[in-house]
């Protein structure tokens, strides 16, 4: 929305500077994008008339005038405009003059010089050269009623300057000079003074036949006949400055005419070409098949979607949006149809952008539109085309044709003092609001600490208690809202000994050389399909991207899409980890101050690498990462807990190099290779080792405890046993570790760890060697030779009974 800053001050004029205006209509909600002046600088032009003209001596194209600029003095001022004349009156810029940059990005500055040998004392501009339009056709001519000598700026009200607000959608009521006029009144107090009410004496009989076959589309129709019109006439310089400052092209008397109430009350309207229109109208929606040639000159096809208004032989009119082409105003037109209705906003929305266009009356419908005051806009537009484009005298006007069939119903809406004041922070009272609801010409009801406020006609955006508790604030003031720290009481807490915060974890697995990511936790739904086997995952209803659509339930999907984005950019080695929440279905979970019914969200930490081990250098070999390298990762995290490693068939993990991790008994996540089906639909060189854990069982650590250290050696023994291949490692270590905590002879075992794995040669093909070396130490006594091999043999007898083990 763009206006002039003088335009808004004839309807209400604050005691306060441009800047202090802004930023008035900013803090109210009426964001203030820009403000301009509406001409480049410019000074030493007065209002001048040309008394006399001759022929220049030298140049058939250019002419001597005797200018008049109210000094006493003729200049003689050599000209070469094509409509120069004896009695015009023209900017005339005097010796001295700084006019506005030209091409050249200088100030143009007038001299007393000679044009052909004869000495020229000035100049006489056009628009352009004073920079007010690209109008260049020839001298800039003034009605005969300016002053001669009075200062260009003050004359034209070049001192003015141009407003452009952002409204957000809401604030329709703003898109008009008097909307703007009503809130700078209500927020200031300062009184308003409307445009004159003229209504003109009824001339004529005639109505048009109208029928409102569509009530959901036209609630109310306003029209009326008006014959002998001069669409010839001349738009006053007035109107045409406010409408150029208000971002419109003048056109045509009629045309100019509807855009400057549209921008001063708000109020879009039509005019048709009477003559043109076959019968009545019919406001109606389109049919399948339809078309209409519109006024810009694209013909669009038309449905039952779109509202139009038709007469008895074809679509005249775009309902609400634009007209067409067959009944358009010209300059030969007599006779004119004015109207104005209320569209639903529901049946204006969307329909101007199905046809990529979009127009000021469609921005305004589809938002809402007064439906009250139609009758009185309309005798305003009746009032200014009588007197533009003809006079009582050879107008004739016809009666208001007013069709109303569906209005609004404006429902009073509630606003409690006690909720205001929780929301906005701030004690108002009963009289305080009463006083804002007033300023803002809100009808209402009032009891003690509850308002009934009956929203306005022209106010589409009161419809919840919120709305109103807004328009307290607005009237107000943001700024006037006290700064003050939240009042809570304070704990200081200490964190629990026994609990890691998401801090430390991050630290720790960034000391093992992983880089921390982090992603959007909605995903696409063939991740969930690929990475989880979920058939049935949390859809959002309204995703930022199509492709986006569901809620994760691993981190696994989004570091291998991290991964081959660092691929795609030539990086060879990926070592990442997020630590974040997954979103799972649970109907166990109930409503809480951090939870959702029926869905779990517990925060995990998912890790990945890729690529060669160690970054390349000569100290080692360079190989690739495998699972026992993320595996010992793992295990460092979680130190000094011992985790256990069952085989698992996952569908995102290779099935012979995957396992699920245990902890204290519990399965907390897993552990694996990247499985080669998602390797090679991923695009993958190189298969990566992910694992993926529930934060909550990292976090929770062991509280330290004291045991003794033992100052006696200790003694190592190893011990191959021969199984089947179908017996795990860890099967093995799970029937020594019960045998340990069983056996008395066994507590001197203080660790065991498998140094080797044997298949070949001297074994069955079903068999293979496991090899363990165990560290055996007392606190108490030197170990004897007896004693350590009770507990050898122990040990070698479990293995036997548990798992058919036999010594190699």
């Amino acid at each position: 929305m763009q206006f002039s800053e003088n335009w808004l001050r004839t309807m209400v004029d604050p005691n306060m500077t441009s800047d202090e205006l802004s930023h008035l209509l900013t803090m109210a909600g009426l964001e203030v994008e820009e403000v301009e002046p509406v001409a480049p600088p410019f000074s030493n032009v007065v209002v001048a008339e040309i008394l006399e003209i001759a022929k220049h001596p030298d140049a058939d194209r250019l002419n001597v005038c005797q200018v008049d600029v109210g000094t006493g003095t003729l200049l003689n001022i050599v000209c070469g405009a094509p409509n120069v004349r004896v009695g015009m009156k023209v900017p005339c810029a005097t010796a001295g003059a700084v006019l506005p940059p030209g091409a050249d990005g200088k100030p143009f500055l007038i001299k007393v010089g000679k044009l052909r040998g004869v000495e020229s004392q000035g100049m006489l501009c056009s628009a352009r050269e004073l920079k007010l339009s690209e109008d260049h056709g020839g001298l800039m001519d003034l009605p005969a009623d300016a002053q001669v000598g009075q200062n260009f700026r003050d004359y034209y009200q070049l001192n003015d300057l141009k407003f452009t607000i952002k409204l957000t959608p809401n604030k329709a009521d703003c898109l008009s000079v008097l909307g703007v006029a009503r809130e700078v009144s209500a927020l200031t107090g300062t009184p308003m003074h409307l445009p004159e009410a003229h209504i003109v004496p009824v001339s004529l009989t005639e109505k048009l036949p109208v029928k409102i076959s569509a009530p959901d589309l036209c609630g109310r129709f306003v029209g009326r006949v008006i014959r002998g019109v001069n669409a010839k006439a001349a738009t006053p310089d007035w109107m045409k400055q406010r409408l150029e400052r208000s971002g419109q092209r003048p056109i045509s008397a009629l045309v100019d005419i509807s855009n400057y109430v549209m921008l001063e009350l708000g109020r879009p309207s039509h005019v048709f070409d009477l003559d043109k229109i076959h019968g009545g109208l019919d406001v109606r929606w389109g049919k399948a098949g339809e078309s209409l040639k519109l006024l810009n000159g694209n013909t669009v096809a038309v449905d039952e979607w779109v509202g139009v208004i038709a007469d008895h032989q074809e679509i005249e009119s775009l309902a609400g949006i634009m007209g067409g082409d067959s009944t358009a105003v010209t300059l030969d037109t007599e006779n004119i149809y004015l109207e104005s209705a209320f569209w639903w906003p529901q049946a204006i929305q969307g329909r101007a952008r199905k046809y990529n266009f979009s127009t000021d009356a469609a921005h305004r419908y589809e938002r809402g539109v007064d439906f009250a005051s139609i009758v009185e806009h309309v005798e305003r537009i009746t009032a200014l085309i009588v007197e533009i484009c003809g006079g009582t005298e050879h107008v004739k006007v016809g009666p208001v044709d007013d069709l109303v069939v569906n209005l609004p119903k404006r429902l009073p809406v509630k606003l409690r003092t006690a909720r205001a004041n929780k929301v906005i922070g701030v004690e108002f009272t009963d009289v305080q609001i009463a006083d804002i609801f007033t300023r803002l010409g809100l009808q209402f009801t009032q009891e003690p600490g509850l308002f009934s406020v009956t929203p306005p006609s022209y106010r589409f955006d009161i419809e919840i208690e919120e709305d109103l508790i807004e328009e307290v604030v607005r009237v107000y003031g943001f700024e006037n809202i006290p700064s003050l720290p939240p009042v809570a009481p304070n704990a200081m807490l200490i964190a629990p000994e026994n609990t890691r915060s998401a801090f430390t974890l991050r630290r720790q697995i960034a000391d093992l050389d992983y880089q921390e990511v982090v992603n959007y936790s909605f995903v696409e739904e063939v991740w969930e399909k690929d990475f989880c086997g979920n058939d049935n995952p949390i859809k959002l209803q309204n995703p930022i991207a199509s492709q986006m659509s569901v809620m994760r339930t691993s981190l696994i999907a989004s570091l291998v899409a991290n991964t081959r984005y660092n691929l795609n950019r030539k990086l060879n080695r990926v070592r990442i980890f997020e630590l974040a929440a997954v979103y799972l279905r649970d109907e166990a979970v109930t409503d809480g101050a951090l939870t959702v019914a029926g869905y779990d969200q517990p925060k995990r930490l998912a890790a990945l690498a890729y690529g060669p081990v160690a970054a390349e250098q000569w100290g080692q070999a360079t190989r690739n990462v495998d699972f026992f390298d993320l595996k010992s990762d793992l295990e460092n995290l979680f130190a000094p807990k011992v985790l256990r490693f069952n085989k698992i068939d996952h569908p995102a993990l290779h099935p012979g190099r995957s396992a699920q991790v245990e902890c204290d008994g519990r399965i907390i996540g897993l552990i694996g290779e990247l499985h080669p089906r998602l390797q090679q639909k991923y695009d993958l060189p190189l298969a990566p080792i992910v694992f993926e854990v529930e934060a909550a069982a990292l976090q929770a650590v062991y509280l330290p405890t004291h045991r003794e250290i033992s100052k006696f050696q200790a003694v190592t023994r190893d011990l191959a046993l021969v199984v089947k291949q179908t017996v795990s490692t860890q099967d093995l270590i799970d029937v020594f570790q019960a045998e340990i905590n069983k056996a008395e002879s066994c507590k001197i075992v203080q660790d065991l760890v498998l140094f080797d794995e044997y298949r070949g040669k001297g074994l069955e093909n079903d068999e293979k060697s496991l090899a363990f070396r165990f560290s055996l130490q007392d606190t108490q006594n030197t170990l004897q030779d007896e004693t350590v091999e009770l507990a050898m043999a122990a040990l070698v007898a479990s293995a036997v009974a548990g798992v058919s083990a036999r010594l190699r």
